[in-house]
């Protein structure tokens, strides 16, 4: 059973990490990091072929491996959260508290990202 829910927890951080690569407001790498995380539990077989895929390893491998980030990878990461923080805090208009968790939580999703993960350089970016 509880082999059968990671599964679906992969098969769910796929698709929407998937649907992250591509859509502008929806962040692939939390869900890719659910769908690596999930599928090294319940496959390997699954696991060793989502180590293989071109979305692995565009989004995840270099942060995965602790090398850290590309620039471009960053970026897009920081950029992608700060709209979708700022679409949240603008609807909290009503809820001052909730504008400073989020406005909270903001700062240390850039803080960690500026200082915590390591930006490489673009030649050092994943093999394709």
């Amino acid at each position: 059973m509880k082999k059968l829910l990671y599964l679906a927890g992969g098969f769910v951080g796929l698709g929407l990490g998937a649907l992250g690569a591509v859509l502008p407001l929806l962040p692939a790498f939390p869900f890719l990091l659910l769908a690596a995380f999930c599928f090294a539990r319940s496959s390997d077989r699954l696991h060793r072929w989502f180590l293989s895929t071109r979305l692995y390893k565009e989004n995840l491998s270099s942060f995965v491996a602790g090398r850290g980030m590309t620039r471009r990878v960053k970026r897009r990461i920081m950029t992608l959260v700060t709209l979708t923080m700022a679409i949240g805090f603008a609807l909290m208009d009503q809820v001052p508290v909730g504008r400073v968790i989020l406005a909270l939580v903001w700062v240390g999703h850039m803080l960690y990202f500026l200082f915590r993960v390591r930006t490489l350089s673009e030649d050092d970016e994943p093999e394709n």
